[in-house]
């Protein structure tokens, strides 16, 4: 088993609690560097912290089996939540024909973050009932 750890919106207080919690006992630890608050790599005690800015699908599904077949507890740490513009399925559906499994640990979305800081709320009774999160080609 590995761990998908949502980073949440880039304010590093904002992971959540279990997702902290395997950020500081991970022992190989794979991240976006560029999507990623730095301070939270630095948290990290992992013998093995690799970037995978740049890497491919079957790069990063090939470092994970590695961890995980070595009996390490191996985190991929996403920027905001996994599961929005995260792009997990196509990983997780690789490496599960393996027979390696994840568990998914949500984030604090952008979106949310930023309605947090503008001390504000996207539905409002009458007047916005429903938000729509689309994402352009790419």
């Amino acid at each position: 088993m590995y761990y998908i750890v949502g980073a949440g919106c880039g304010d590093p207080e904002l992971i959540t609690v279990k997702g902290e919690k395997l950020l500081k006992s991970a022992e190989v630890l794979i991240y976006a560097g560029s999507l990623v608050n730095p301070e939270l790599v630095k948290k990290s005690p992992a013998e093995v912290k690799l970037n995978s800015w740049g890497m491919k699908l079957e790069e990063i599904c090939a470092e994970i089996e590695k961890g995980v077949l070595a009996g390490k507890k191996v985190v991929r740490l996403h920027s905001g939540d996994p599961s929005i513009y995260g792009s997990i399925v196509e990983q997780m559906s690789v490496l599960e024909a393996k027979g390696i499994h994840a568990q998914i640990v949500p984030g604090v979305s952008s979106m949310f973050g930023a309605a947090a800081a503008l001390q504000t709320e996207y539905t409002l009774r009458g007047v916005s009932e429903s938000v729509i999160v689309t994402r352009s080609a790419g």
